[in-house]
């Protein structure tokens, strides 16, 4: 029950934060400067999830090895993504790439 309480608290807290900015929307003017740093922030944010998970998938100990399986795919991810500027393409390659990648590790 406590659970419950505590994912309907987070679920009010992030719907009322929404909401309350909602009608500003439309009137809120930022600068350039700002517009601009604010471009940055999904990168960040996508970099700041993946990178931990990528490295540490056990999330206690660093694996550079290739015998990591999300290391591998985050790298191969990065080059697809990086030579083929396709967001789909990148997507698909780099969950082929881990799979396939994790299939010849079980066979070693």
């Amino acid at each position: 029950m406590q659970t419950l309480f505590l994912v309907a608290g987070m679920a009010l807290v992030t719907f009322s934060i929404r909401y309350i900015l909602l009608p500003l929307s439309g009137r809120l003017r930022f600068s350039d400067g700002m517009q601009r740093a604010l471009r940055y922030v999904p990168p960040s944010v996508l970099t700041a999830i993946i990178v931990p998970a990528a490295l540490m998938p056990d999330g206690r100990t660093l694996s550079l090895s290739w015998t990591n399986p999300y290391l591998v795919g985050a790298l191969l991810t990065v080059l697809i993504g990086w030579f083929s500027k396709h967001l789909l393409v990148t997507i698909l390659g780099g969950m082929v790439g881990f799979a396939v990648w994790q299939w010849v590790l079980t066979l070693i």
